[in-house]
């Protein structure tokens, strides 16, 4: 069941009514990860103030993995459920992550390129998936904070502790995976048309991060950066205020 599919699948969910809200159907995000040490993301905050020019949001997200049951086609599919619980009313989203841009060009840059189809969904979101033959894999809390803004394309940086759940939905319950980590994310959405443009953007606004964290594509290793003490307590010392 590929991207199509579950395109497919969220537009009857749409008709179905269990949308509460339409949301944009992002054909392809650019995305970098890295990891941090707790004791420095202080001094990122300070950073990331001073380069995005706006203030964070806190992040609370609980992530919700399923895949597909026999029934739904030979080659297996997994479907994101996103619960935002920061406001009063958890807000909903289905996102599936689809293949990323392959050939040379792929490997001559350090952003990772991948389709991915996203809608905003009501409560019984869950409820529905299952009916179609979907079944729970994995559930995650993100906790941290987030910066949205625009610089040569719409990018929105996320650092939070990645948390696993000890028993089903139990997000008041959930420990970290790896404590004293956590998790930086750079993405952006694009389209086949613009996303040499968006991996030129992202790839500039990840230079300034250099001192304190490494960021690649997903599943590559990383580690931490040798500079990371030193620049954290420099950012510490002056306050950031560094601009684009």
């Amino acid at each position: 069941m590929g991207n199509g599919a579950v395109a497919f699948v969220l537009m009857f969910q749409r008709r179905r009514g269990c949308e509460s809200e339409v949301g944009d159907f992002n054909p392809m995000e650019c995305v970098v990860q890295g990891i941090i040490e707790t004791q420095h993301v202080e001094a990122l905050e300070i950073l990331l103030l001073g380069l995005c020019g706006v203030p964070k949001e806190p992040l609370r997200i609980h992530e919700l993995v399923l895949k597909s049951g026999p029934n739904l086609g030979a080659v297996q599919s997994d479907v994101r459920i996103i619960c935002d619980l920061e406001p009063p009313e958890p807000c909903w989203t289905v996102r599936h992550i689809g293949g990323s841009l392959r050939g040379a060009s792929a490997d001559q840059i350090s952003v990772l390129v991948r389709n991915m189809v996203e809608s905003k969904a009501s409560k019984n979101v869950l409820r529905f998936f299952y009916a179609l033959g979907y079944k729970l894999d994995h559930e995650l809390l993100r906790v941290g904070f987030a910066f949205h803004f625009q610089r040569g394309a719409q990018i929105t940086v996320t650092v939070s502790s990645i948390n696993k759940m000890l028993k089903l939905h139990a997000t008041n319950e959930a420990v970290p995976v790896t404590p004293g980590m956590q998790l930086v994310e750079v993405t952006a959405p694009a389209s086949s048309e613009n996303y040499s443009e968006v991996v030129a953007a992202i790839s500039s606004f990840c230079e300034h991060l250099a001192p304190l964290l490494h960021l690649s594509k997903p599943n590559i290793p990383t580690g931490v950066v040798s500079t990371a003490a030193a620049a954290a307590a420099s950012l510490m010392c002056d306050g950031g205020g560094t601009n684009l």
